[in-house]
Order: C-alpha cells, then sequence, then structure tokens
C-alpha cells in the first residue's frame, strides 16, 4: 500500500520526523524555490511549513491530493486560511510552542533595560570601562504593567512575582476573578500608564489595538519609565515612541517586533535601533531550540492525525467531527455575531448563553457554542484562536457557557441570540439569522432592539434619545471625512424613549470623528466594529 506523502518545505528538528512516525513518505523540498515546490506539491497529502513558504492559491491548485498544512510556529501570515478552506484542505498551527519563549524574552528585555546589559556590553567590548555610565534600575518593588493579560501576559506576571514587584495590568476582557488567581491589580489603561516603572504589550494586533500605544500614552507614562513590545509590530506608534525617546519623555523601550520586518533603512525603525536607549531584536520570540522543536513536534502530531481521519485539537479553519450540511452555514454567521457582540461589550464577559431557536433546533449545533467563543474571543487574545482551544481560552478567563435549544422561533426560521452577562452585572443580547435562499448573514437584534442589518465589514452603533434631525448629523459627519454610509437602521424602543442607529460604513471612522458624533448626538453608546472573515 502506497504511503501518504507528507512534505516538508523548510528546515524543522528531527523530532519533527520522529514524531511523524513510519507510517509516511517523508520527502524534502526548499519551499522558497517556487518551481520545485509546485512540483513536488502534485504528489503531497500534507505540508509542512515555518514562515519563509508561501502556500496561496497557487499553491493549492498544484496540490490535488493535498489534505492539511502545517505550520511549525503560531502565525499563519504565510498561509492563505480562506483559500486552503475552499479547497478543502486543514490549516493547522502550533499555537502554544512558543509562549513560555515569548515570556522569558519579555523578562530579558526588561531586565537589559534595567541594568543597561547590551549598551555596557558593547562599551566594554570596545575597550572602555564606564561603569558610572550604566548605573541602572532594581525591579524590586517597581510597579509592572501588563496590557494584556492572555496566557502571555499570565506567564510573565508568574515570572515576575518572583522579583517582588507590583503586578498590574490592563485587560478590559479579563474579569477580576481571573486576575486575582494570577495575583495581579486590574487598573484601566490610563492608571496602568501613570503607575508603571516597566510597561509591556501583549495584545492582538487588530484595527482597534492597532497603534494603542501612541503620543498621549506615552506622555502619561513617568520619564524614568521604559516600555516593551515583545508581541506584534504596530501596537506601538513608532513614530511617536522615536519622539518620547529622544525628548526624555520615558526613559527607554525594548523592541522585539516592528512595523516592518527587517526595518527598511530611513525608516523610523531603523532610527530607532540606532538610539543608545533602545534594546532591540530581531523578532525572536519564537527563536528557542525548545520552541521550534515543540512547534514541529506538535504540527507532525496534528498532520498524523489529520491523514489518519482523527479530531485534530490545532485546526484553524474547521471545526473537527461531523457537521450536518444543514448547520454548517450558520457557523460563519456566529462566529461573526461572536465579534459583534466584543465590539458592543463594555466589560468583561463572565456568562454566555448561546440561543438557538427554529428548524436547527433538530441538529446537533454544539458547533455554535465554538462558533461564538471563537468570534467572541479572536480580537481579544494575542494568540490564534480556533474552535479548539476556544473554550480553554474562556475557561481561562473565567466564561461559563450554555447552548440553549428551542423549537419555537415565532419571525425567523431559524435565530441564534448571543447572551451574555458581563462583570459589571449588565447583560448584552446580539441576535441573527441566514436570510432568504441565498442566506444573508444578518444582525436582527441588539439588547431587545429589533433591526435587520446584513453583516458587512465596517459598522457604527449608536444609542442615543430619539427626535428629530439625529440620521442628519451624523451623516454629515461622516460625508466631510469621505467616508459613504452603505447602510442604515434606526430602531426605536419606544415612543420618546431612546433609539439606536447601525450604520454600515465603508471604511474605518477614526476614533477621534466617533467620539465627535457621539457627542454630538448625545449618545450613551457608540462603538465602532470591524467585522473580519470567519
Amino acid at each position: 500500500m502506497t504511503k501518504p506523502v507528507v512534505l516538508i518545505a523548510e528546515e524543522l528538528s528531527p523530532a519533527t520526523v520522529e514524531a511523524l512516525g513510519p507510517d509516511f513518505d517523508v520527502r524534502n523540498v526548499d519551499g522558497t524555490d517556487r518551481p520545485a515546490l509546485l512540483a513536488a506539491l502534485a504528489d503531497a497529502h500534507a505540508i509542512l511549513v515555518r514562515s519563509a513558504t508561501k502556500v496561496d492559491a497557487e499553491a493549492l491548485a498544484a496540490a490535488p491530493k493535498l489534505k492539511v498544512v502545517a505550520r511549525a510556529g503560531v502565525g499563519l501570515d504565510n498561509v492563505d486560511i480562506k483559500a486552503a478552506t475552499t479547497a478543502g484542505v486543514m490549516v493547522v498551527n502550533a499555537p502554544t510552542s512558543n509562549i513560555i519563549s515569548a515570556a522569558e524574552l519579555t523578562v530579558g528585555h526588561i531586565l537589559s533595560l534595567a541594568r543597561h546589559i547590551p549598551a555596557a556590553h558593547a562599551s566594554l567590548a570596545a575597550g572602555a570601562w564606564k561603569r558610572s555610565s550604566f548605573t541602572g534600575t532594581e525591579l524590586y518593588e517597581k510597579t509592572v504593567g501588563i496590557i494584556g493579560l492572555g496566557r502571555i501576559g499570565a506567564l510573565i506576571a508568574a515570572r515576575l512575582q518572583a522579583f517582588d514587584v507590583r503586578v498590574v495590568a490592563y485587560d478590559p476582557y479579563v474579569t477580576s476573578a481571573r486576575a486575582q488567581q494570577l495575583d495581579v491589580e486590574l487598573l484601566s489603561l490610563d492608571d496602568l500608564l501613570d503607575q508603571s516603572d516597566f510597561v509591556s504589550i501583549h495584545m492582538p494586533k487588530t484595527a482597534e489595538t492597532t497603534g494603542m500605544i501612541s503620543t498621549e500614552q506615552l506622555r502619561r507614562m513617568k520619564p524614568t519609565a521604559y516600555v516593551v513590545n515583545v508581541a506584534r509590530g504596530g501596537l506601538i506608534d513608532e513614530e511617536a515612541l522615536f519622539d518620547a525617546l529622544t525628548t526624555g519623555e520615558i526613559a527607554g523601550a525594548g523592541l522585539d517586533v516592528f512595523t516592518t520586518e527587517p526595518p527598511v533603512a530611513g525608516g523610523t525603525a531603523a532610527r530607532l535601533l540606532d538610539l543608545p536607549n533602545v534594546v532591540v531584536t530581531p523578532h525572536l520570540g519564537a527563536s528557542t531550540e525548545e520552541a521550534q522543536e515543540k512547534a514541529g513536534v506538535s504540527v507532525a502530531r496534528s498532520v498524523k492525525l489529520a491523514l489518519e481521519g482523527d479530531l485534530v485539537p490545532d485546526a484553524v479553519n474547521v471545526a473537527g467531527g461531523v457537521i450536518d450540511p444543514f448547520v454548517r452555514p450558520g457557523i460563519a454567521l456566529v462566529e461573526s455575531l461572536g465579534q459583534f457582540f466584543t465590539g458592543l461589550a463594555q466589560g468583561a464577559l463572565t456568562n454566555l448563553e448561546i440561543e438557538v431557536r427554529g428548524e436547527l433546533a433538530g441538529y446537533d449545533v454544539s458547533v455554535y457554542r465554538l462558533a461564538a467563543l471563537k468570534g467572541i474571543l479572536t480580537n481579544i487574545v494575542s494568540e490564534t484562536v480556533s474552535y479548539v482551544n476556544a473554550p480553554l481560552f474562556a475557561e481561562q478567563r473565567g466564561i461559563e457557557t450554555r447552548l440553549v435549544v428551542e423549537a419555537e422561533s415565532p419571525l425567523y426560521r431559524n435565530l441564534t441570540t448571543l447572551r451574555g452577562t458581563l462583570s459589571d452585572g449588565s447583560v448584552l443580547t446580539v441576535s441573527g439569522t441566514l436570510a432568504g435562499t441565498r442566506m444573508v448573514p444578518k444582525i436582527v437584534g441588539i439588547n431587545g432592539y429589533e433591526i435587520e442589518v446584513p453583516i458587512e465589514r465596517h459598522h457604527v452603533v449608536m444609542r442615543y434619545a430619539d427626535r428629530p434631525g439625529i440620521v442628519a448629523i451624523y451623516a454629515r459627519a461622516l460625508g466631510d471625512v469621505d467616508i459613504n454610509i452603505e447602510g442604515l437602521q434606526v430602531a426605536h424602543a419606544d415612543a420618546g424613549g431612546r433609539a439606536l442607529s447601525v450604520l454600515t460604513v465603508d471604511s474605518p471612522v477614526p476614533d477621534e470623528l466617533l467620539a465627535e458624533m457621539g457627542e454630538a448626538v448625545g449618545a450613551d453608546l457608540f462603538r465602532q466594529i470591524e467585522i473580519t472573515e470567519a
């Protein structure tokens, strides 16, 4: 019997091949040699890559037998997940392989900044002996602020506590109970920046978090404080950081990631490299022998499971198990509802109920619970969220979930509602359905307001006292900056009460303009929501 072909396109540890075992025909190819890669893919049932090999639509089209693409690492920028899903190819990665390495590198940057280790080394290596030039600071009894208390943030908190520091954190999606478990004090972002001697950022990179540490935030920090970014390039505005470092607004920075990698000569990132109060590393978060081996072994096991037809824990584009064709179209809808829910939530989620009504009540819709959690957590945690690891992330954040299925659905053939209790005791509900023969995904309810808005990329939601002329106010404001309103619905709870406007716009609304619009209409809720592809 012919063995399935597993193609290794980049250098991986010997343990990776050992983990595959003897039941596969393991072949090697240089993934950066495009013609060789395309030729080798003709017979491949699986391909293992790192970051250099691009598995795009062209590569997938050249691989008619391909069942699984495995990325030995966390990121998936070099894999076209949508094209793979369309082709029926599973995509897996190793989401936990580098978390310890990333946490330890962060601590290394903090220590290097506190004691000026790289600069002192360079000075001594050049023949100088300038002890007084490198007087540092102890971590003892200092305050370290962690922005993003996910798995990496929690590991950093645990390691830093051994230095007898005060650890504070900002994460709007972490409950106080979870923070208490980690012996971490939750603060607002402004308070964290005001109080911290060291600030380390560990957030996912989204439209909302890009540039979240900019001029205003850096000015809040102490002139003796340091900032560290080992998470994603672009979370810190590099121009603002350069200004803060050269004017003495902050003492220094430790950077492992940059907006453009490698930094381009003449660019802001390249200018940061020349500053004496900056410690830099070339994106080394996952660059340890242990992390690379764990990544290779992890994806090798996933490949083996996939080719043997078993459930794959780290699959990012399939839920695993048999899903009825009648249920499957709703998965993307529920995931989008989850993203919409997160966009509206103004506190940490503690309890989530996923209610499914209508004809779907006769089917196994347990995958909707996974889809809801994946959608809710996608823009909250820094790691890649899959259908399998989403419940783990939810458990870590103290989120309890319940799936309720009811046949009765007076208004829609099928209706899915996410009903969540937030840490302040408030309840948020978001409902959606697939409408018509084309099964268009729509939001049909928000906190008791009945609407019917197709789910698109960019939405703005505002709630305000119902009175004439409001639409003209925000329509004019958006028109002045050439943002087109592609769709609009206003829902009225009751006469003379508060109205809810849900807008679909063709591009993101600047935060300053959104705040101005909210103030102009007297809104007590104004949120911008970006829906990424499920």
